[in-house]
C-alpha cells in the first residue's frame, strides 16, 4: 500500500509540474525518465535469464508427470485468461476511447540530455539461453551453475526491490508531467481509471471459471472451494506477492484437500509461473494504451495471440516482488509490439494501480490449479 501511495504521489506531481509549465522542471523530470528507461532496458534480459534459468533448474527434483501436469495446466490457465482479457478489451475499449487521443510526441519538451544503455543481449535470446541453461542444470544437476543462476536471480532481485522499485514514483511523474504539459492527462486518467475497473473484473470472473472447471473435474462444490481460498486473497491484497502469500494458499489448498505431496509442490511452483491474474492485467492495459496513444493500432487477434502466448512463458521470470510481472513483460512489449518510452511508463502505472488485485487471482488460481493436478495424478495413479 506503501508503494501504491507513493505513485499516486508520482503521479499527482508530474501532472503539476507539467500543468505550472516551469519548463526546467518539467525537463528535469523528463531526463530522470529518459534515463531510467534506459536502465530498467538494459535490466530486463537479465531478469528473464537468471529468473527462468534459476526457476527451471528446480524442476528436476520431482516427478516428470506431476512437473508436466502442473505447468502444463498452469500455462493453459494463464493463455485462455490473457485471450478471454484480449476480447473483454477490445469489446470495451472503443466505447470509452478514442484511437489516437493522446499524442505519441510531447509538447515540444524534451530532457536535457540522454544516453543509451545497451542491453547485454536481446529478449528472446535471453529466453532461450534461460531455457537452454535451466533444463541442462536440471539434467547434469551442476551446483556450480545453479549455484551462480541462483546468486544472480538474488542480485537482479535486489536491484528491483532497492532501485528499480523505490525510483518508478520519478519515472512515472515523469511520464505524466509529458502527458499534463500535451494537455491530455485528465483525459488519460478517466480512460485508464475505466480499465483498471474492467481489469479487475474480468479478474474476479476468471477466478470464478477456474473453480468451476476445478470442481468439475474435483467433484466438488467450486462455491465451496473458492470460499476457502478467501483467506489467501486476501492476503495477497495486502502482501502484493505471490511468493509471500504461498504459507496461506498452502494451508487453503491443503483445507480444499488437496494431497500434501501435490499441494507442496504444486502452490510454490503456481506462485512462480502461474499469473493469470497479472496477464489478464497486462492484456487490457496492453489494449487501452495503444487505444489512447497516437501512432498504435489495436492489433487483431492473430497478431496478439503470440503476444498473450509469450507472455504465458516469460511469466516465469516474473520477480516475487511488487509489479515483478510487468518488469517481465516489458520486453515482449517492446519487441512485439513496439511500445515506446510513453507507452511502457503507462503500463508501468497502470499495472502497479492494480497489483494487489492481479496478485490475489494469481494465487487464488494456484488453488484451482493444485485441485486440477491433484485429480488426474490420483487417476493416474489409480490407473
Amino acid at each position: 500500500m506503501k508503494l501504491i501511495l507513493k505513485l499516486i504521489a508520482g503521479i499527482a506531481a508530474g501532472i503539476v509540474t507539467g500543468l505550472i509549465g516551469i519548463d526546467w522542471l518539467t525537463r528535469t523530470l523528463l531526463t530522470f525518465r529518459d534515463i531510467f528507461g534506459e536502465f530498467i532496458g538494459f535490466m530486463i534480459p537479465l531478469i528473464i535469464l537468471f529468473f527462468i534459468a534459476s526457476g527451471v533448474s528446480k524442476l528436476g527434483a520431482h516427478s516428470g508427470k506431476l512437473v508436466g501436469m502442473s505447468v502444463g495446466t498452469a500455462y493453459l490457465s494463464t493463455l485462455a485468461a490473457g485471450i478471454a482479457a484480449f476480447f473483454i478489451a477490445t469489446i470495451v475499449m472503443p466505447l470509452i476511447a478514442s484511437e489516437g487521443a493522446v499524442p505519441e510526441e510531447g509538447a515540444g519538451l524534451e530532457g536535457f540530455f540522454s544516453f543509451e544503455i545497451d542491453p547485454l543481449m536481446g529478449v528472446i535470446t535471453a529466453l532461450i539461453t534461460a531455457f537452454l541453461f535451466g533444463i541442462g542444470m536440471a539434467k547434469i544437476k551442476n551446483n556450480v551453475l545453479i549455484r551462480f543462476f541462483d546468486e544472480g536471480k538474488t542480485i537482479i532481485e535486489l536491484v528491483i526491490k532497492s532501485i528499480i522499485i523505490p525510483l518508478l514514483p520519478f519515472y512515472i511523474a515523469g511520464i505524466f508531467a509529458e502527458l499534463a504539459a500535451e494537455g491530455t492527462v485528465f483525459d488519460t486518467l478517466q480512460v485508464f481509471g475505466l480499465v483498471l475497473v474492467i481489469a479487475v473484473l474480468t479478474h474476479w470472473v476468471w477466478i470464478f471459471i477456474q473453480y468451476v472447471v476445478a470442481g468439475s473435474f474435483a467433484g466438488r462444490n467450486p462455491l465451496s472451494l473458492l470460499k476457502n481460498m478467501l483467506p489467501a486473497y486476501f492476503t495477497a491484497l495486502g502482501t502484493m506477492s505471490s511468493a509471500a502469500t504461498i504459507p496461506v494458499t498452502l494451508r487453503q489448498a491443503k483445507a480444499n484437500k488437496v494431497r500434501e505431496d501435490v499441494a507442496d509442490f504444486s502452490i510454490p511452483l503456481g506462485a512462480t509461473i502461474h499469473l493469470s491474474g497479472s496477464v489478464i492485467t497486462i492484456v487490457s492495459c496492453t489494449i487501452a494504451v495503444m487505444s489512447v496513444l497516437d501512432g498504435y493500432a489495436v492489433p487483431d487477434f492473430f497478431t496478439m495471440l503470440p503476444v498473450i502466448a509469450m507472455l504465458g512463458v516469460i511469466m516465469i521470470a516474473a520477480p516475487g516482488v511488487p509489479g515483478g510481472a510487468i518488469m517481465a513483460a516489458i520486453g515482449i512489449l517492446t519487441s512485439m509490439l513496439g511500445f515506446n518510452e510513453a507507452a511502457v511508463g503507462l503500463m508501468i502505472a497502470l499495472y502497479m494501480a492494480q497489483d494487489s488485485f492481479g496478485t490475489a487471482a494469481n494465487v487464488t488460481g494456484d488453488g484451482a490449479i493444485a485441485l486440477v493436478v491433484d485429480k488426474f495424478t490420483a487417476n493416474a495413479k489409480n490407473s
